[in-house]
């Protein structure tokens, strides 16, 4: 590798590590901000308030990685055309694929790094991120996580409940219906069903318990106030929490998402959108880092300011894209395929157009 490419690589990768240790500190003191209240009302330990942070450091860095590596390489390399650092570089015979190919290095570290990170550390952070937030954080308030949530759990049991408190493994209007031979054989309803872990076994308490077993001639009827069972399922089958495929690795998610498609999960798409960012985001590393490139290697009369608010521009396009798209595929049929590549391969149509009019 030259002189060239370790000159540019360095810059890169030092503002690249510089924009997150810039930007990081303020998404931490501004949520704290907003959680200290909360963490000294309820008398938080002070190592669980590090882990805490150091587990939102993680998943914050995760969910704004592309845009930092955008805005860091506008950065560094408007600062290089303003010193007429490019204009030296194309100017001695270099052409601009080649004075790309370090840039092209640097986007491939951030990639295996992106990927590291989404398949082995978000998880874990994502996982103590929530799991703090319900223990102290939400202490004393409802936490209803999902509504009108309908499955099947086996070949033979359907189940339903009209809202689920996580915090309390309490279900609303909870209904099973069991099928022998596409037949109805019986059906269990309760106003509210709650899960109870015990020394020896977890069971569910059913209040205004009702059976009703259907009959060729007439249905058997069994009505209780209060009734304790076993069902076969549980409470994570009932209503799996609305971040439950953050918090999974990669293999653990491909069997949670097989598992939640053969129960007729609504969140399906929610979690398969999840599960195919994991592979799109150091796509995106690339994408960004061309139009970067190709946007301010050029030097402008405004300056620097002017390729940063351009960046920027095209970053917020970016998230909207990708918001827009990751919502219908949650709130819809939309493919989560589809959702979550389109803005990459709009932004790679854009990227090749911007490659082809800066190398002329």
């Amino acid at each position: 590798m030259k002189i060239l490419d370790w000159y540019i690589l360095k810059r890169y990768l030092f503002t690249f590590l510089m924009m997150l240790l810039l930007f990081i500190p303020i998404g931490i003191t501004v949520h704290l901000a907003e959680k200290i209240g909360k963490i000294l009302e309820n008398e938080v330990p002070f190592g669980e308030v590090l882990i805490y942070f150091l587990d939102f450091t993680i998943y914050f860095a995760h969910l704004l990685f592309p845009l930092f590596l955008f805005l860091s390489v506008i950065w560094f390399t408007s600062k290089l055309a303003n010193n007429t650092e490019v204009i030296a570089f194309l100017s001695s015979g270099v052409s601009f694929t080649r004075f790309l190919r370090p840039y092209m290095i640097g986007a491939t570290i951030v990639g295996i790094l992106s990927i590291l990170l989404g398949l082995y550390l978000a998880p874990n952070a994502s996982k103590g991120f929530n799991d703090f937030s319900y223990k102290y954080l939400k202490k004393g308030r409802s936490a209803v996580e999902n509504t009108n949530v309908f499955r099947q759990i086996n070949d033979n049991d359907i189940i339903y409940v009209s809202s689920f408190d996580v915090k309390n493994s309490i279900g609303r209007n909870f209904t099973l219906e069991h099928f022998e031979e596409n037949e109805l054989v019986y059906k269990i309803t309760a106003d509210k069903i709650k899960y109870v872990e015990k020394d020896s076994s977890s069971t569910y308490e059913l209040t205004n318990y009702t059976k009703r077993i259907i009959g060729q001639n007439e249905d058997e009827l069994g009505v209780l106030k209060k009734k304790d069972t076993l069902f076969a399922f549980d409470v994570g089958d009932l209503i799996p929490e609305i971040y439950a495929a953050e918090t999974k690795m990669y293999g653990d998610l491909k069997q949670f998402i097989a598992k939640e498609e053969s129960r007729g999960s609504s969140n399906v798409g929610r979690f398969k959108l999840v599960l195919y960012r994991k592979w799109s985001l150091p796509v995106s590393v690339f994408i960004l880092t061309i139009i970067a490139v190709a946007v301010s290697s050029k030097k402008r009369r405004g300056g620097m300011g002017v390729n940063l608010a351009v960046g920027i521009c095209i970053a917020m396009i970016f998230v909207f894209f990708d918001k827009i798209f990751g919502v219908m595929a949650e709130q819809s049929d939309f493919n989560p395929l589809i959702a979550v590549w389109f803005p990459n391969i709009i932004f790679g149509v854009l990227a090749a157009y911007l490659l082809y009019h800066a190398k002329r």
